[in-house]
């Protein structure tokens, strides 16, 4: 979102960029106050804030809010929980899609792909952890490539730098390119929930929690469920 003289500053990791993107219109299209949210990669959000940067809300993964009300940078009692967001798996756009009806389909289909894409957030640490906990870190290690901080895995899909991409459903929906295989089977989801917070700096606490309540009202449901997401 481009800079609004006088608005609400937020910043949010690139999975609710879309969502927030849709809800924000709704907001002042009922008369809320001028928002502007900038979506960048999860980490450097959270390092941002850490750092003291000046913001009114930040939507975060609920373990960065919590870390970030840890250190003093959101308000006691400001959180809440806006979606639960799935990861899925993409391949380019024609090329066969693998199994990922099990477990053991997709553990057989990271074995035998010609490059594996992940991202620095949430998705990819736990998606590490999985290859780790199967054993096949070291065997697939060279074909593991970490989209940069801000770069959807899909872009890396869609060039042909991976064959797999693992990544917030959110982040793949509506990327040229690529194809969209499905979510994780239940045994290995990975589910990250996104969270919302005052920051503790604000000077506009009130207006920010307004917004907050706002994006996590019912009615905000639709737009959860269209971006690929579902309300918690």
């Amino acid at each position: 979102m481009g800079t609004v003289p006088n608005a609400l500053k937020g910043i949010s990791s690139m999975a609710t960029r879309q969502l927030l993107a849709e809800l924000v219109a709704n907001w002042h299209a009922q008369g809320g106050e001028p928002v502007d949210i900038e979506s960048v990669g999860g980490v450097d959000a959270a390092q941002r804030v850490l750092n003291g940067e000046a913001f009114d809300v930040v939507i975060l993964a609920s373990d960065a809010i919590t870390k970030l009300e840890a250190a003093g940078r959101v308000l006691p009692g400001s959180r809440v929980d806006l979606v639960r967001s799935s990861t899925a798996v993409a391949v380019s756009a024609g090329a066969a899609a693998p199994d990922i009806s099990s477990e053991e389909a997709v553990r057989a289909a990271v074995l035998v792909a010609q490059g594996i894409g992940y991202s620095t957030g949430p998705s990819g640490v736990a998606l590490q952890a999985l290859f780790a906990r199967w054993g096949i870190t070291g065997q697939i290690r060279p074909r593991l490539v970490q989209a940069r901080p801000g770069v959807p895995v899909a872009s890396l899909v869609a060039s042909g730098e991976v064959a797999l991409g693992f990544q917030q459903l959110s982040e793949l929906l509506h990327v040229p390119g690529i194809a969209i295989v499905g979510t994780l089977p239940q045994t290995i989801a990975i589910d990250t929930v996104f969270s919302a917070g005052v920051a503790a700096a604000s000077a506009r606490a009130d207006a920010a929690r307004r917004l907050l309540a706002f994006l996590a009202a019912p009615g905000a449901a639709t737009a959860k469920r269209r971006q690929g997401m579902e309300p918690v």
